[in-house]
């Protein structure tokens, strides 16, 4: 495992909340990074409900002339009682501009961290947005769209396919996750319209999802809730897809 991306093609389908939820349940250390240019970190607003305030991330790697990698490390912080650890994303939409020489190197770095034994998880955000993270979605070993079924949401997806859809011989790949399947489409009819394969599917179940993006009291059997079940399904076809994918491509480099 190394880098897995997750994106919108419009409106707030849930990003940042299948991203933390994803990493909170990740079976080994993970870093979380907030990569979305629209400013405003959901994880400190949202999950942690305004208790922790912001004092490094990513404007603070932006400005920094050292290793990348060590200041990385110095950013970072852990979410305690979990192996997660996040990089928050900017204050202001005004600073997304900041961080356009960031990308790259970024990437390099991160997938670096495999080498040590953690994953990282992106939340970019919507794209075609100023400031996208475009860099991080090209080199991730996995990106995700994240969609709602409705047609508007299709519609947009459809839209942006294309931009994400990799050759058949590039290390990369791209799907979908989908939120509320089947109001009114389902993960077959998504995935002959958009011509990318449907790799997961959560439910449409607030409360869960409240524990992640407002840091609301877990509902009962909230651990083996439907949202928490689709979470893990989730990471173990994340997990799976990306196995295959190496082993595909290896086998054909050695023949």
């Amino acid at each position: 495992m190394a880098i897995v991306a997750l994106v919108s093609a419009s409106g707030s389908p849930g990003v940042t909340t299948t991203a933390l939820g994803l990493a909170l349940l990740w079976p080994r250390p993970v870093m979380l990074v907030e990569a979305d240019p629209t400013g405003g970190s959901g994880l400190l607003a949202g999950y942690f409900r305004g208790t922790r305030e912001y004092d490094s991330g990513l404007i603070e790697l932006a400005l920094t002339a050292s290793n990348l990698s060590d200041a990385l490390a110095d950013v970072a912080r852990p979410i305690e009682g979990t192996h997660v650890s996040f990089v928050a994303g900017t204050r202001s939409h005004t600073q997304a501009s900041a961080l356009r020489d960031l990308w790259a190197p970024l990437a390099e770095t991160l997938g670096d961290l495999e080498a040590t034994g953690q994953d990282v998880v992106v939340d970019a955000g919507r794209l075609g947005l100023n400031g996208s993270p475009e860099p991080l979605l090209d080199t991730a070993d996995l990106a995700l769209l994240v969609s709602r079924t409705t047609l508007p949401a299709l519609s947009a997806l459809r839209s942006w396919a294309d931009a994400l859809r990799r050759p058949s011989l590039d290390w990369h790949q791209s799907g979908v996750v989908l939120v509320a399947e089947g109001q009114p489409y389902g993960a077959r009819e998504v995935a002959s319209v958009v011509n990318l394969p449907v790799l997961a599917s959560l439910p449409d179940d607030p409360d869960s999802a409240a524990v992640f993006s407002r840091g609301a009291p877990p509902p009962k059997r909230f651990e083996t809730g439907p949202l928490a079940r689709a979470l893990h399904a989730a990471i173990a076809t994340i997990h799976s897809t990306i196995t295959h994918r190496r082993t595909e491509l290896l086998e054909g480099a050695r023949s």
